[in-house]
């Protein structure tokens, strides 16, 4: 198999992706996301829209990734609370119709788990996060397309965003929860 068609390779005990520049395919991927409810459940949701470029590059810490999510396209499965997250209590869609995401480096692996720094833009404030980025696998599909799978999570404070609506509860608390947890899983193909 010549260098060009070689899905794989071996780096540092592991089966890596090939370099070369890939994106996400929409068909395998979910960005999600889970927040406190009324502190007592979570809400779950994602987005159905959002567009990323990975580079892999020969060294693979030095890889990076691009990433932009329409904010339009949140979904929670109930409209009214969707309606409510594009208004500028949150997301305000119509002056910020996307967030993003532009990695920084990658500071080292455990194993097939890595740590993602960059920089996420939510409505006109950036902020530092780092990925928790585990690799699930890779490989040449049946199509010929070199193919590789992740999942990636973090934890962020959604008021260091400008995402501050809430509403006090007579029981205590809060409506909403400020952590958000964010979990992609994603596949990425060769483009």
């Amino acid at each position: 198999m010549s260098e060009s068609t070689l899905a794989v390779r071996d780096w540092d005990g592991l089966t890596i992706p090939a370099p070369g520049t890939y994106t996400l395919d929409a068909a395998h991927t979910r960005v999600g996301f889970v927040v406190k409810h009324m502190m007592v459940s979570k809400v779950r949701g994602h987005f159905g829209e959002y567009e990323a470029t990975i580079t892999i590059a020969e060294n693979p810490l030095e890889s990076s990734v691009t990433a932009n999510i329409k904010t339009g396209s949140v979904d929670t499965g109930q409209e009214m609370r969707d309606n409510h997250l594009r208004t500028g209590d949150f997301f305000e869609t119509e002056k910020f119709p996307a967030m993003s995401f532009t990695s920084t480096g990658i500071s080292g692996h455990k194993g097939d788990t890595f740590t993602v720094a960059g920089e996420l833009t939510i409505k006109d404030v950036t902020r530092p996060v780092e990925l928790t980025v585990e690799l699930e696998g890779t490989a040449l599909s049946p199509y010929g397309q070199q193919v590789f799978g992740f999942t990636a999570t973090t934890e962020i404070d959604r008021e260091d965003f400008g995402l501050n609506y809430n509403q006090a509860l007579e029981t205590g608390g809060v409506l909403v929860g400020k952590k958000v947890k964010i979990e992609i899983e994603g596949e990425a193909v060769r483009a």
